[in-house]
């Protein structure tokens, strides 16, 4: 990550996922129980293993395609988006990362494959409507039924929402900062990554963790300032950060460095035969 000289305002982008990473819930979720509709988690699992759409696209396929979904209308779409439970304090992330920190200045977008409207629905007065990137859909005029996607931002997709962010903000490949949760995001991780910027994994995902060059997990939104402080600002004593944290009238209560080791062991084929024999 290449620093600019002291006093001299940096400009960030800063991409953030939605669904379990800015949310507690999964969009497909509430949008099936407000539908009364059932074993949204096995669709998506069973589209999962035959393959047949970008991880994290499974809603946009189900809702172009699934008998139980082409009800949905637009409206269905910005009711979700009011049932969906943002993590807490999102509202103050957004404020101070528009005012900037320590000389840092971050655009703060939304890339996400849930639909564009739960995700405008859910952010309304925090995000503004054109910083959300979801997947979007054309309606019929007459009926208001889902008719095609115009675009999904799942998978690789993401990559080119990133891109074309990264295009018209002008900012420098290495102040690009991701954060995200699953799998859907790995392609974008690599990609930013690759490109010298910045990934904060929040889940233990054992696709996405050792991926991201920092994981934090908290409940709360503001947890994401941490590593942004300390690898992208240089803030190294944890007393500032906390100053930080106090001035808007919050405390860390916990704060524990942990390193995460996936490990999986099995007995050999070839130790099941010497032990029989």
């Amino acid at each position: 990550m290449t620093k600019d000289q002291p006093g001299v305002l940096r400009r960030y982008l800063l991409a953030s996922d939605f669904d379990q990473t800015l949310s507690f819930n999964d969009s497909g979720n509430v949008l099936s129980e407000l539908l009364g509709t059932s074993g949204f988690e096995e669709k998506v699992a069973g589209l999962a293993r035959i393959n047949l759409v970008q991880q994290g696209g499974e809603l946009a396929y189900l809702l172009l395609h699934g008998p139980e979904y082409r009800r949905v209308r637009r409206e269905h779409l910005v009711e979700v988006g009011r049932r969906i439970r943002l993590k807490h304090n999102l509202r103050r992330l957004a404020e101070i990362l528009e005012k900037g920190i320590g000389g840092c200045a971050f655009d703060f977008h939304v890339v996400s494959a849930a639909p564009e409207e739960v995700i405008q629905s859910a952010l309304e007065g925090i995000v503004p409507a054109d910083h959300i990137n979801g997947t979007r859909f054309s309606y019929h005029p007459a009926s208001g039924e889902i008719e095609s996607i115009q675009r999904v931002s799942a998978g690789y997709g993401k990559v080119a929402v990133l891109a074309d962010l990264q295009a018209r903000l002008q900012i420098s490949p290495d102040h690009i900062v991701y954060v995200g949760d699953g799998s859907s995001d790995v392609h974008v991780m690599l990609h930013v990554n690759r490109l010298d910027g910045y990934t904060i994994a929040v889940s233990e995902g054992m696709f996405i963790a050792p991926i991201a060059k920092r994981t934090i997990l908290s409940d709360d939104a503001l947890s994401i300032l941490v590593p942004i402080l300390e690898d992208i600002v240089g803030w190294d004593e944890p007393l500032r950060i906390r100053e930080l944290f106090e001035r808007h009238g919050l405390q860390i209560q916990e704060w524990d460095k942990v390193r995460t080791d996936f490990v999986t062991i099995r007995e050999s084929p070839e130790s099941s035969l010497g032990a029989n024999g």
